[in-house]
């Protein structure tokens, strides 16, 4: 339930009464929160001038002290203070101080209802409050339900007020009887100068009151509702800001809670007639009524606190999804990197064997050939192996090359395989990105075969150490070259990779280039967001390129993206040297 809300039911029946007071009391508890400090705002020594209305209470008044007093004057007290502004409060007649403000000679009005035509010549903050107005009239008058009523009447309201603008526009003039203060014309009609009186609902029932005016009543509680709020000269863009920021902060820290219930929450539209009270005491209305309405109150703060906690666990749980998603995917890598550990292990053993065989059947052909070759002058051709030795003479060298160059190739790629699993606790060390680039090129040398027929790869000479963790930097060109891979719609395209030396900056820097499908101008700022990809229907995670993001930041670099759409793609790894 709103704040304006519950003023408006507090003018229901006698018995709300009481539930308003004690939600009003309640309310006061749970509001009131300290301000924070104060913002360095440019020009914050300079006094703003307030203006506002002297005879429009509770809003706004003159109180018995000659102070400016009501909601609007603490309301501005309170952004004040919290953003570091001085105030002075000019209060005067209404006509007057809206004069005042269009001339300059006040800053600001801090009570003033918006309309198309005001905003014409004024600027408006976001409204504070929403202020219900009312058709007041005596006891014995006939019950008027809507403005459409009015029509015929004398009409008593605030002169140059929003009701009167509103009225004056749909040709009631000639009914009205306008006053300087909304309490000449409630004071008006109870005198019987008019026929009804059209006031704010909550500055009439406060009229009422102070004045004993006990013959009025209000017999159409809502009959337009208008935005109420603070208003500027036009193009006063600044002091505009502070005040809507400050009205902002004002409702986050509850303190406009507490000022609203204070002024607004605990006004008695009239006396409680003794019937009412006797027939409500008989059947215990009273005691239901204060236990319902502490229960009410106390629901609607829990419901408030219940969301701003949801709102936060909401964040928090998002937070935790996109951990957890790292974390399996962090698990798999580890699941894989014990995997490629063991069969390691186990290709190592036999790829071992082969090079330590193959220097010894080449020695043994070696020793073997003079002796075969003196047959093959004395016998001519002959078999050997199932193959004539004419040809045996030319493959057996051949043939024991390859196996040699071939065992020596796959064990290169298992020591790379568990280098790129292996997890580096120990930190950064220097190092040199040719030599990482060579390593994660060797790595996904199967996907880069299948991708495209042009790959090629071009190293910068004598490039300057890096110091980062190998592992992941290793681990960043893997995904970037993989991501170009898949990239490509056909095999005819090419990828080129390049390293280079900005000098200048200080940076030595990797390139990967794709003739691929590239990627939309729109997308290209989300490609390192948690879960955002393209190719979410042949399996991509969205994790690759954050986590390759991440891992970059961590080590001072930066990875940016140019693309083409239709034409291809060129991502940028930048790492600084070592001093």
């Amino acid at each position: 339930m709103s704040c304006h809300e519950s003023i408006k039911l507090s003018y229901g029946e006698g018995g709300r009464l009481l539930l308003r007071f004690l939600a009003a009391v309640v309310l006061s508890l749970f509001c009131v929160a300290p301000l924070p400090a104060a913002p360095d705002v440019p020009g914050r020594d300079r006094t703003i001038v307030v203006g506002g209305d002297r005879d429009y209470p509770p809003y706004e008044f003159i109180d018995q002290s000659g102070k400016p007093a009501g909601y609007n004057v603490d309301l501005t007290r309170a952004i004040a203070e919290i953003m570091g502004m001085k105030v002075e409060f000019r209060l005067g007649a209404w006509a007057e101080m809206l004069s005042d403000l269009k001339s300059g000679r006040v800053d600001v009005l801090q009570g003033i209802s918006w309309s198309e035509k005001r905003a014409k010549q004024i600027d408006f903050t976001p409204p504070h409050t929403i202020v219900y107005h009312a058709i007041f009239a005596r006891r014995d008058s006939p019950p008027a339900s809507s403005l459409d009523e009015l029509r015929g009447k004398k009409v008593a309201l605030h002169r140059d007020g929003i009701m009167h603008e509103y009225l004056a526009e749909r040709g009631y003039g000639k009914d009205l009887v306008l006053t300087p203060p909304p309490a000449d014309a409630l004071r008006l009609l109870a005198a019987g100068g008019c026929d009804y009186a059209v006031v704010a609902m909550v500055p009439g029932m406060y009229i009422i009151r102070e004045n004993r005016l006990t013959n009025l009543v209000p017999v159409a509680r809502s009959i337009a509702a208008q935005r109420y709020g603070y208003a500027v000269r036009q193009g006063d863009a600044e002091l505009l800001a502070r005040f809507s920021e400050g009205l902002a902060i004002l409702k986050k820290t509850g303190q406009y809670d507490a000022i609203h219930a204070k002024w607004l929450g605990v006004l008695e539209p009239q006396p409680m007639r003794w019937r009412d009270t006797i027939k409500y005491i008989a059947v215990v209305v009273v005691p239901l009524l204060l236990i319902l309405g502490g229960t009410v109150l106390w629901s609607h703060s829990l419901r408030r606190q219940v969301a701003q906690r949801t709102e936060s666990l909401s964040r928090a749980l998002e937070e935790v999804q996109l951990n957890q998603q790292q974390l399996v995917q962090a698990d798999k890598m580890a699941a894989l990197g014990i995997l490629v550990s063991g069969v390691a292990h186990e290709i190592n053993n036999p790829t071992g064997l082969i090079l330590l065989d193959v220097p010894i059947l080449r020695k043994i052909y070696n020793d073997a050939a003079p002796i075969l070759e003196e047959r093959f002058r004395e016998e001519g051709d002959f078999t050997l192996g199932g193959l004539r030795y004419s040809r045996v003479r030319q493959e057996v060298p051949r043939l024991m090359d390859e196996m040699q160059d071939g065992a020596k190739r796959i064990k290169r790629i298992v020591e790379d395989l568990k280098d790129f699993a292996r997890r580096d606790d120990v930190g950064g060390k220097e190092f040199d990105l040719n030599g990482v680039a060579q390593a994660a090129v060797r790595l996904v040398d199967t996907s880069l075969r299948k991708a495209t027929t042009r790959f090629t790869a071009r190293y910068a000479p004598d490039l300057p150490q890096v110091l980062a963790n190998t592992q992941r930097i290793e681990q960043v060109v893997v995904n970037l070259v993989l991501n170009a891979c898949q990239a490509l719609p056909d095999p005819s395209r090419g990828i080129e990779l390049e390293t280079s030396l900005d000098a200048e900056g200080g940076r030595v820097i990797l390139q990967v280039r794709d003739e691929g499908s590239g990627i939309a101008p729109e997308n290209l700022s989300r490609l390192t967001d948690p879960f955002f990809t393209t190719k979410r229907e042949s399996g991509g995670t969205g994790l690759g390129l954050s986590v390759s993001a991440g891992i970059v930041k961590e080590h001072g670099g930066t990875l940016s993206f140019d693309s083409t759409l239709g034409k291809g793609t060129t991502v940028t790894l930048s790492l600084p040297v070592v001093s």
